[in-house]
C-alpha cells in the first residue's frame, strides 16, 4: 500500500534560541521586537520557520544571524533544549518547535533584522512576558544551564578565552543567583582534573591594590567530578 502524504494534516517546524550572557554581574537574554503579525511589537526569543531544506540547528544558526545580526560569533556555545508541541501555542497555525539553549562570552551589540525590527539584550529578570510560549522556554533554558553548571563544565563557555577564576566565579553566582565561598570555590575548580588551566605567566588587574589575578583557560574535561553543588535553597556558600 502506497503512503499518502496527505494524510494527515500539515505543520510548521521552527526554532527558537534563549540565548544568555553574563555581563558586569547580571545575567541577560537576546530578545528582539517582532516586527510582523501575530504579536506585533511584543519581545519575543530569535527563531523562526525552518526551510525544507535544512536541519534544526542550521535553521537556529540563519535566524540568529538574520534577526539579529550576530553571524559567525566566536565562542558560541549551542545546544538543543526540548521540543515545544502543545496545540494552539501559535494562532497561525500548528506549530512545533525546536528550541536551542545559546551561550556567548562578551557578546557584541546585535541589530534587529529580517522580520525582527530591534534586538538588545535585555536583563533576564526583565525580559517578559513575551510572545508565543517563550517565557517559558526562556525559563526552561535558564534552568537547563543551571542545572547543567554543576556537573560539567559549561562554565567557561560564558567566559572569554583567557580568564581569572574571580571571573568563573561571577559566572556562578550570576546563573544560580546565589553568593559563593570565595576559597572554597577556587579550592574546588582546581582541584577538579581537566576543569581549568593555567595560563603561563599570565595574570590581570582586577582592581584595587591587590596583585594581578592569574589566568586560567578552559580546560579537556566535560564533566565535573565531583560535581559542583550550588547552594541549598536556606543559602548555605557552596
Amino acid at each position: 500500500m502506497d503512503y499518502d502524504k496527505y494524510a494527515h494534516e500539515p505543520f510548521a517546524v521552527t526554532v527558537d534560541l534563549a540565548v544568555l550572557t553574563v555581563a558586569e554581574g547580571a545575567l541577560y537574554a537576546l530578545l528582539v521586537e517582532r516586527g510582523q503579525e501575530p504579536y506585533a511589537g511584543r519581545w519575543a526569543l530569535p527563531g523562526g520557520f525552518v526551510h525544507p531544506d535544512e536541519s534544526a540547528e542550521t535553521a537556529a544558526r540563519r535566524e540568529l544571524a538574520e534577526e539579529t545580526g550576530l553571524s559567525d560569533v566566536s565562542g558560541l556555545h549551542l545546544e538543543q533544549l526540548r521540543t515545544y508541541s502543545e496545540p494552539g501555542r501559535d494562532p497561525r497555525m500548528r506549530v512545533v518547535s525546536v528550541a536551542f539553549a545559546a551561550l556567548l562570552p562578551d557578546p557584541p551589540e546585535p541589530h534587529g533584522g529580517s522580520d525582527a525590527a530591534e534586538a538588545r539584550w535585555v536583563p533576564y529578570d526583565k525580559a517578559g512576558p513575551l510572545a508565543f510560549d517563550h517565557d517559558r522556554i526562556l525559563a526552561d533554558a535558564h534552568e537547563r544551564v543551571g542545572a547543567k553548571l554543576e556537573y560539567t563544565c559549561l562554565a567557561t563557555a560564558f567566559c572569554p578565552p583567557e580568564f581569572t577564576l574571580g571571573e568563573l566565579q561571577q559566572v556562578y553566582e550570576t546563573v544560580w543567583g546565589a553568593t559563593l565561598d570565595r576559597p572554597n570555590f577556587r579550592r574546588k575548580v582546581l582541584a577538579t582534573p581537566g576543569f581549568v588551566e593555567a595560563v603561563p605567566g599570565a595574570a590581570r588587574l582586577t582592581g584595587g591594590r591587590g596583585k594581578p589575578a592569574a589566568l586560567y583557560r578552559a580546560g579537556p574535561a566535560a564533566a565535573l567530578h565531583p560535581p559542583l553543588l550550588r547552594p541549598s535553597p536556606e543559602g548555605r556558600p557552596a
